[in-house]
């Protein structure tokens, strides 16, 4: 290779890494506004949340349910009780299956996979949330989890930066330090639940793509996908069953601290009182 041709070479690098950069700065700001939504404690729009539901229940050949609204997640065990488990819901994908028809909220389950498949298939990279990405050669290793623009420096392609810096920082923030305290303040069998705002660990992620160009779907998969979005911006957690949907609202208070150790702004919530009282 000539002296020309490096230099060539190496300005194409300078510019991918300075387009990289832009990028993950421009995910920066998305990924603050879905954890804006996902900590916010404004009152839940319930218009559109039930508009939402309704939606999402139509796509499971289901009519629109009466809706019971709940001031947090506590208020709603007694309206849930008896209603399908996780493991009950994993009884529908054994053999033998249980006799009778599958539980409303199997076929919601089914139906939101098959709608996160759908986004994936639309990322134009290979998707780092389906197949994790690895380093080349015989070992094969995961990338290195860095401060991104360190990794982005040392060659850590942008899609991994983006999923180690949206979809796992949301989920640090948001799984382990929001729901899993909510949860474990409840009952040991919670019957399932989606988590309306703080779904946006998902959301958040594929929504980063789609803005920064990263991902196209179709009319169909655009629609669905912003039923799921206008949801998690709307409500709290909610409970799906035949005939009635029990939705909580945003709690009252929500305070958190820096998470310790992290890279991505990740949070630790350190408090929530919820509009009933309720607290964690």
């Amino acid at each position: 290779m000539t002296a020309l041709a490096r230099r060539n070479d190496a300005v194409l690098v300078r510019s991918a890494t300075t387009a990289h950069r832009e990028l993950w700065h421009d995910s920066v700001r998305i990924r603050q506004e879905w954890l804006d939504v996902a900590l916010s404690t404004q009152p839940a729009d319930r218009a559109t949340a039930e508009r939402c539901v309704t939606a999402i229940y139509a796509r499971i050949s289901r009519p629109r349910p009466r809706f019971e609204w709940v001031d947090s997640p506590a208020k709603a065990l007694p309206l849930v009780a008896g209603w399908p488990t996780l493991d009950d819901l994993y009884r529908w994908i054994r053999d033998p299956l249980p006799p009778g028809r599958p539980p409303l909220a199997s076929d919601l389950a089914a139906v939101t996979a098959g709608l996160r498949a759908a986004l994936s298939a639309g990322v134009s990279h290979a998707d780092p949330e389906l197949t994790p990405a690895r380093q080349p050669g015989k070992k094969q290793e995961h990338w290195p989890d860095l401060p991104p623009l360190d990794a982005l420096a040392r060659g850590v392609p942008l899609p991994v930066v983006l999923h180690q810096s949206v979809r796992g920082s949301l989920h640090r923030s948001l799984g382990k330090g929001f729901r899993h305290p909510v949860r474990a303040a409840l009952a040991a069998d919670l019957p399932v639940c989606w988590y309306g705002q703080q779904d946006a660990c998902w959301i958040g992620y594929y929504d980063t793509l789609q803005r920064l160009g990263l991902a196209t779907f179709s009319a169909g998969i655009t629609d669905h996908f912003g039923q799921w979005t206008d949801l998690a911006r709307s409500c709290g957690w909610w409970w799906p069953g035949e005939g009635v949907c029990v939705l909580s609202d945003r709690p009252a208070t929500v305070r958190v601290t820096p998470m310790p150790g992290t890279w991505h702004d990740e949070v630790t919530v350190s408090a929530i009182t919820y509009r009933d009282g309720w607290q964690i």
